[in-house]
């Protein structure tokens, strides 16, 4: 059964906010979405109230949405959560790594594949998957749905960032190459370490960019 429209409006706004194309501060009316669309008002409103309830925008009656800002404070709280979630991931998922690997093998290939195309927004899309399936192989649902609404509010700042560095984009595929090596061949300490060293060095260019 396809999406319905009021579906295909929420993925479609969704995706322009966590991809940097709505930045945060960015004012858009019901109109305007319907019209990119091709739909009515009544499933952009619908989705709309959906992006309202993630916390992704802020609704003011009879005018538009509000794409919510992320401030530094809230950014670094996402990530100090992320590290707790992704620390204890690592080690949960170990004994299933090798068929994690068969997952992550396909999802780095198609970000080094994003990074040759210039292709920022499928590079970001395919990072977010490759961390989803970790989390995912450990096991708790509700620590992997806590997870995703994490991972959309950290998206909003880290497509910006990744657009402005092509030196950027160059570490976080060396990042992830490395987490596959240890997976193939390292220890579960070393690999639980690497994860906790990868999330922080986030937290630490959050900083800088103060």
């Amino acid at each position: 059964m396809p999406p319905s429209a009021a579906a295909r409006v929420y993925d479609r706004i969704k995706r322009d906010i966590l991809d940097g194309q709505r930045p945060g501060g960015t004012f858009v009316t019901e109109g305007e979405i319907a019209e990119a669309t091709g739909v009515s008002r009544t499933p952009v409103r619908e989705a709309l109230l959906r992006l309202e309830v993630e916390g992704l925008v802020r609704l003011y009656p009879k005018k538009g949405a509000l794409v919510v800002p992320v401030t530094a404070e809230a950014a670094h709280d996402v990530l100090e959560a992320r590290l707790v979630i992704e620390e204890w991931a690592a080690g949960a998922m170990w004994p299933r790594r090798h068929e994690v690997l068969t997952l992550l093998d396909p999802l780095l290939a198609a970000m080094a594949e994003a990074r040759r195309a210039g292709d920022v927004t499928a590079f970001v899309e395919h990072d977010r998957h490759f961390h989803e399936v970790i989390v995912a192989a450990a096991g708790n649902s509700v620590l992997a749905h806590t997870y995703q609404a994490l991972r959309d509010r950290q998206l909003t700042i880290v497509a910006t960032q990744l657009r402005m560095s092509d030196a950027r984009l160059d570490e976080a595929l060396s990042g992830h190459r490395q987490l596959l090596d240890l997976l193939r061949s390292g220890t579960k300490a070393a690999y639980v370490r690497l994860t906790r060293t990868h999330v922080q060095g986030a937290i630490a260019r959050l900083r800088g960019s103060r």
